[in-house]
């Protein structure tokens, strides 16, 4: 009979949990949700989504597209071989994304107040 209480209060705290979980999660999945960033690429990515871009005068019309940019910022990945993440006070950084089939990247600097796209690269 011992087995069978607990064995019964440990379904009632699993239930319990996993009804946290699905609430938690269903949350942490919608867009206005919470979202955990614990690898060195998506913590710069989103420190850079968060703050306001500033475009280069040396940049191309072409490239001054707040969508190409904020898809950089959401699915590219920054290599930080190339990038001087100890440079003061802005921090270059080399983001590389496939889009359309080309590989593409971008360089900016991120400061402390914004993000100033220097330039957009189509690599081969």
């Amino acid at each position: 009979m011992a087995f069978l209480k607990r064995l019964g209060w440990y379904l009632v705290g699993l239930s319990i949990g996993i009804v946290f979980l699905v609430f938690f999660l269903k949350k942490k999945s919608g867009e206005s949700g919470i979202e955990f960033c614990y690898f060195p690429n998506c913590r710069v990515l989103k420190d850079m989504r968060s703050k306001p871009l500033v475009f280069d005068d040396n940049l191309p019309l072409t490239y001054r597209d707040t969508l190409l940019v904020q898809s950089f910022l959401k699915d590219g990945d920054v290599d930080f071989k190339r990038s001087d993440t100890e440079s003061k006070p802005c921090k270059t950084y080399f983001i590389e994304q496939r889009l359309d089939g080309r590989n593409m990247e971008l360089v900016a600097q991120n400061c402390l107040e914004q993000v100033i796209v220097q330039r957009v690269e189509i690599k081969n």
